[in-house]
């Protein structure tokens, strides 16, 4: 196993009933931990399925005008007060390459949050 991989099997296997192993600021912070049961009883935990909520689920805060120099961290730091939410970019966009976001000059971003995330804000 590599050590990405057993790094997060120590984040999972440690959190506890309730306990979220990862920041609020994470697209994975709302993600439920899950068991998988091998025969023998032991269990491996993991993280569910994240969907990328559909466009129609998005609160548009406005728009972004792609220029030279734009990265997603830059961005989110400017829209959102933290450049590790630049995951909120991307599904609002729909990417499922983040940097394709900012790879033509001239391109619109829609700058949204999900609706499920402005109501709890």
């Amino acid at each position: 196993m590599n050590e990405a991989l057993r790094q997060l099997e120590m984040l999972l296997g440690n959190s506890s009933a309730g306990a979220r192993p990862f920041p609020a600021n994470s697209r994975y912070n709302a993600t439920p931990v899950l068991m998988h049961r091998q025969a023998d009883g032991r269990g491996n935990p993991y993280l569910a399925r994240r969907f990328v909520p559909a466009a129609g689920q998005f609160a548009e805060l406005g728009q972004h005008s792609v220029v030279e120099g734009d990265r997603l961290d830059l961005l989110a730091s400017r829209y959102f007060s933290d450049p590790e939410q630049y995951w909120k970019l991307c599904d609002a966009n729909g990417a499922l390459r983040p940097d394709a976001l900012v790879e033509a000059i001239g391109r619109s971003l829609s700058i949204g949050i999900h609706t499920d995330m402005a109501s709890s804000a």
